[in-house]
């Protein structure tokens, strides 16, 4: 079984078996895909987290299939119809759903036409009139000798009925028919919508709706879902049943046979009242199980790029949570998050209350020193926006900038228990505040805190599988987290818990550990927490960073398990590890190169990639990858959409992407639209193959509706 799934994931990841072996044995040891991605990169040969993942989820889905496969062999073994070429068909299965139809057959029934005919002794009379035989009666004279009315067989009519009942449920698990029934589908059939409420919808564009099953989009699949089960929609299929019919009578009924009227009728009954219903409800769930796979994707993909945005360090940061009723909330925290002061002003009340609310803020912003100001962009965003930049431009505020950041899942946060733990003296509204400044200084570590399904950068989140949307969530959030590292001396729990290797326990410990001892010196000290023992130390230590530790290689990437190596070739290299600093290091590549990397890997014991990714770090230690990427778009002025004009070319910001197009942040508070089409000049199946959430993209103005308030862009035209 093992040698199986080897080869069948080295045929699909295109890799030797041998690093297979290598990844398979590194998961069962009980390795994160974070440590195996970062420190095992001569196992795997420089996979990536992406493709560990993949075959990560595909060893669980072979395993589950070979488990399968055990377990429906014994139990057809057990009821002593088990032949060799059923055995060998089973075992070859490449699928769930082809082991499924093989087992079909075999599988305990509840009662049924068939079963209660079988039970009459009319087996017998079905299977003969099905093989067709060359000295085979008529079916009526055949059926003579079943009628036994002490069986409740009154009449051949009684019993050829019964005859049908078994043959139908005969046709209907066929296997082979099954398969090539359902190919047929796939490639041939269409699926249909109609409208069923006499009202305006979401859903109107699938009010007259046909798509190939072939070519149906995963949004389409789950909007006709949603649709249907909200009553809007009454969705079905469109496949040529009668070349179906006529395929499945060829292949059974033998030309001349006398049974030909009996089979075709016991055929089509098989087809329309077992099969079809049973494979049509197959065939919705396929879809809907691809269409929530690329969903998740899809989300997966939008998040990674919104954790992974730059920080804005070192700026002291006012946050705005915009509202009504509840007035606009204001927080100023320091460079590290630290609250400094907050307010609730009510700027959407009338004039006067506006320039109440400029001054309050103002004054704020003075006193502390404000230099980025964060807008939520939730409920009165837009007054808050306009307000912002009228109190920058009237009060003069030189050097104070403004960013409209996504509050999602702010309100999860601030009413969570970790937020009352983190804030006991704020009450629900100011909490969000001071969310949304941090947002913009470092949101990966404040996105963290938010359950990833309420960040808002999917579709239908809601209708998805919600224990594998949050597998897949969970799991770039995990590899946002360690490859940029966590400085073990400020990390929060919410944080450390992201970390490879540790559990939210063992980060409890860490920070009990860390308020009862002081801050931590040495990377080793993390083995005094308690239960926290040699695997989670493995697993976590590389990730893990204290910035101003005495021991240089405890501020960097290296792992504990490479010091020696490192310090081995710092030495071959000659120069002293005692005298370490970042300033002194940024030719360690280039004396390598003239040392020789593979004599250099050899004498200190480490492979190559593992060397190479040493001098990588020690030239520049602890940095973040987050800070290569372009800088975010601050603004002092803002646009109305009354502004917007067809052909204007604007500079925005890449908010969603979704399987039709993505949104784009332009500053009017109302993101706009670009189609697929509008994307770029040549084809791709997907946006996500060329924008991601958070680039600066230039767009065009193609059209505007005030009304609707919808503005359509694109980007290959600008």
């Amino acid at each position: 079984m093992a040698d199986r799934i080897t080869e069948t994931l080295a045929r699909e990841l295109q890799k030797s078996p041998r690093i297979i072996e290598n990844v398979i044995k590194l998961y069962d040891e009980g390795n994160t895909i974070p440590f195996i991605a970062r420190y095992r990169k001569e196992a795997h040969e420089n996979m990536g987290d992406e493709a560990l993942r993949t075959l990560e989820e595909r060893l669980k889905y072979l395993r589950n299939l070979e488990q399968r496969k055990e377990e429906v062999l014994r139990l057809i073994g057990e009821q002593g119809k088990l032949d060799p070429a059923l055995e060998k068909s089973i075992s070859e299965a490449a699928t769930l759903s082809e082991v499924e139809d093989l087992y079909r057959p075999y599988q305990k029934k509840r009662r049924t036409r068939a079963t209660i005919a079988k039970e009459k002794g009319l087996e017998p009379l079905a299977l003969l009139l099905y093989a067709q035989p060359d000295n085979m009666k008529s079916p009526e004279e055949e059926a003579e000798s079943y009628v036994d009315p002490e069986k409740g067989v009154e009449s051949t009519e009684d019993a050829l009925q019964g005859a049908s009942d078994i043959i139908a449920e005969m046709v209907s698990d066929s296997p082979e028919l099954r398969k090539g029934i359902r190919t047929f589908y796939s490639r041939s059939g269409f699926l249909d919508a109609k409208n069923t409420k006499d009202e305006d919808s979401v859903y109107r564009g699938y009010y007259a709706f046909s798509g190939s099953i072939s070519r149906l989009q995963g949004h389409q699949v789950l909007a006709l879902n949603r649709g249907e089960k909200e009553g809007f929609l009454k969705v079905s299929f469109d496949v040529a049943e009668d070349k179906i019919l006529w395929a499945m009578e060829k292949s059974i009924i033998r030309e001349g046979s006398g049974a030909e009227a009996f089979l075709s009728a016991a055929i089509r009954d098989g087809f329309r009242r077992l099969m079809q219903p049973s494979l049509e409800n197959e065939i919705r769930n396929e879809l809907t199980e691809k269409a929530n796979e690329g969903a998740i994707r899809n989300f997966a993909g939008n998040l990674k790029p919104l954790l992974m945005q730059p920080p804005v360090r070192g700026a002291v940061t006012l946050g705005l949570d915009p509202g009504y009723r509840m007035g606009c909330k204001a927080a100023v925290v320091d460079p590290t998050g630290k609250v400094l002061d907050t307010a609730v002003v009510y700027p959407t009340f009338n004039e006067g209350k506006k320039q109440e609310a400029i001054s309050v803020l103002s004054a704020m912003i003075r006193k502390h020193g404000v230099s980025r100001i964060a807008i939520g962009n939730g409920t009165a965003s837009r007054e808050t926006e306009a307000m912002t930049a009228e109190m920058i431009r009237t009060k003069k505020l030189s050097g104070v900038s403004y960013m409209v950041v996504s509050e999602a899942g702010a309100s999860v946060y601030s009413a969570s228990k970790l937020a009352s733990e983190e804030f006991p003296d704020y009450d629900v509204n100011l909490r969000s505040a001071v969310s949304i400044a941090r947002r913009l200084q470092d949101p990966l570590a404040e996105l963290v805190k938010i359950d990833p399904k309420a960040i808002g950068v999917g579709q239908y989140q809601h209708d998805m599988p919600q224990k594998r949307l949050e597998e897949a969530l969970d799991a770039v959030v995990e590899d946002c987290v360690n490859q940029v590292g966590v400085d073990l001396n400020t990390a929060s729990f919410s944080l450390l818990q992201r970390v490879s290797g540790l559990s939210p326990a063992l980060s409890r410990n860490i920070v009990a550990y860390r308020e009862a001892n002081g801050a931590f010196k040495r990377r080793q000290e993390l083995l005094k927490v308690p239960k926290l023992g040699p695997k989670a130390f493995e697993q976590c230590a590389g990730f893990l960073r204290i910035p101003d530790s005495a021991y240089f290689f405890d501020r960097t990437a290296v792992h504990p398990e490479s010091y020696a190596a490192a310090e081995k070739l710092l030495s071959i290299l000659g120069i002293d590890a005692s005298k370490l600093s970042a300033g002194n290091l940024s030719g360690l590549k280039k004396a390598l190169l003239s040392y020789g990397p593979d004599k250099a890997a050899s004498e200190c014991g480490v492979g190559s990639m593992t060397l190479d990714d040493i001098v990588s770090e020690l030239e520049k230690p602890g940095r973040d990858p987050r800070e290569s990427l372009p800088a975010p778009i601050f603004r002092t002025d803002l646009l109305d959409i009354s502004d917007l004009k067809p052909g204007m070319v604007l500079k925005g910001t890449v908010r969603n992407v979704i399987d039709f197009g993505a949104f784009v942040d332009i500053g009017v508070h109302q993101d706009g639209l670009v189609h697929i089409s509008e994307i770029c000049d040549r084809y791709i199946k997907h946006p996500s193959e060329v924008l991601s959430v958070g680039d600066e993209v230039s767009v065009l103005i193609l059209d505007v509706d005030e009304k609707k308030k919808r503005i359509a862009l694109s980007i290959k035209q600008a």
